[in-house]
């Protein structure tokens, strides 16, 4: 059976998340019924990172097997087809090997997360960004991040719920940048617990705010304990924005 890796986008404000929930609408579900549509059987797609309720994607990868062989340029536009009018789209189809697994061959998933920081609501940005109407301090925010770099025990970043076996992770980027009114957070591991990026991001908030200093976030961290962590961001301002395989970087 040929294997196809699928590049996909998305909007996650209407769905549950990415993984199939019964009675619930989820990018998943769609991604199954579309093919189900498109080639008359039900096949399993198998996603790199399980994107949560509101969480947005510009680079998520996907697998999924087929009973018989078609063109890549065929699957991305016979999917754009089938998907409307649903808010995702397949980017990209490729034929891989057997022995590529969206989830378990990635060695680096990149995110992105979007503060809008301004006291106006926000109109074309809604559920799209989380909207900061004081003033954020970006360069303390990026300072104190470098302190998160590495390999920690994350466990204050790390959802109640989580079912990750260790808390440790190694966190190789966390930058924060400002355009104007944004403030963009960047950030790159092979792996992150549940609500991770959205708890840094938390965190860091009330650094920029100047409620928090480096030294507080990184005792936060050493503490190893959920009751010291941030608030933790909306998901309306995370994006999984790229995904690598063996030695590709690709820009986050």
């Amino acid at each position: 059976m040929p294997r196809y890796k699928l590049t996909i986008e998305y909007d996650g404000t209407s769905f549950a998340g990415w993984q199939m929930q019964a009675d619930l609408p989820t990018v998943q579900g769609v991604l199954m019924e579309a093919f189900a549509r498109f080639c008359g059987e039900r096949v399993q797609v198998s996603g790199a990172g399980r994107t949560d309720a509101g969480v947005h994607a510009t680079g998520q990868v996907a697998h999924v097997d087929l009973s018989r062989p078609w063109r890549c340029d065929t699957v991305r536009d016979a999917m754009t087809a089938q998907l409307r009018p649903h808010p995702v789209a397949v980017l990209a189809a490729e034929l891989v090997p057997d022995s590529f697994d969206a989830r378990f061959s990635a060695t680096r998933r990149h995110y992105l997360y979007r503060i809008v920081n301004r006291r106006p609501d926000l109109a074309l940005e809604r559920d799209r960004a989380w909207r900061i109407p004081q003033k954020l301090d970006a360069g303390a925010m990026h300072a104190a991040a470098q302190r998160l770099l590495g390999r920690h025990d994350f466990s204050t970043f790390r959802a109640a719920e989580c079912q990750a076996a260790s808390p440790l992770k190694t966190l190789d980027q966390l930058d924060v940048c400002r355009w104007g009114d944004e403030i963009r957070i960047v950030t790159s591991a092979r792996s992150f617990l549940h609500h991770q990026v959205r708890s840094m991001v938390g965190s860091l908030m009330r650094v920029g705010e100047g409620r928090w200093s480096a030294d507080d976030l990184e005792a936060a961290l050493k503490a190893a304990d959920r009751t010291r962590c941030g608030p933790m961001a909306p998901a309306c301002g995370l994006y999984l924005s790229a995904v690598s395989y063996g030695d590709s970087t690709p820009e986050a």
